[in-house]
């Protein structure tokens, strides 16, 4: 008889325990598949092959967004536009920047002092080129955008330095 009780609260309690385990790899697993935005918004990560990448993106997106590559400077679209709207990542769709955080950098690409939603870009070192640089990666998709610096404007300081092969423009309807 004791030796059952024994049993059974062993057995209720590893159930707690692995409840517990659950519970904690339900949430990990949900963090890996959404993004929460600042105003809680959840918005699915895509996950895609290389192929099914590469069936979806041109040559320039995929060498860039897909292998960390670099658009020549003053060559993309969007690095002398000034229209108002937003900018979102060309594979996933996601809005990135808004245009009134866009300033001219001199640098031949897009560069914004600010995502419009700090949880839409992930950042991660990068010392390909033989120092640390700050690399920009789209949150969702984890498509290389470009890189961070601290020599923006203010009100941030930063300077997002985006290949316009990774932003589609959506112009602001008025």
């Amino acid at each position: 008889m004791i030796v059952s009780s024994l049993f059974s609260l062993f057995l209720i309690f590893t159930s707690c325990k692995s409840s517990d385990k659950n519970m904690v790899l339900d949430q990990k697993m949900e963090q890996d598949s959404v993004i929460v935005l600042k105003d809680g918004k959840k918005i699915p990560k895509v996950y895609k092959s290389d192929a099914e990448w590469k069936a979806e993106l041109s040559p320039e997106q995929y060498n860039v967004m897909r292998e960390a590559g670099t658009e020549r400077a003053f060559t993309g679209k969007y690095y002398n536009n000034h229209e108002e709207g937003r900018y979102a990542c060309s594979a996933c769709g996601i809005p990135l920047f808004d245009s009134k955080t866009k300033f001219d950098s001199g640098t031949g690409w897009p560069s914004f002092y600010a995502p419009e939603d700090p949880n839409v870009v992930r950042e991660d070192k990068d010392n390909k080129l033989g120092y640390t640089r700050t690399e920009v990666l789209c949150a969702r998709c984890g498509g290389h955008l470009g890189h961070v610096f601290n020599d923006g404007p203010k009100p941030t300081g930063l300077r997002y330095c985006i290949n316009s092969v990774c932003l589609e423009f959506i112009p602001d309807v008025n």
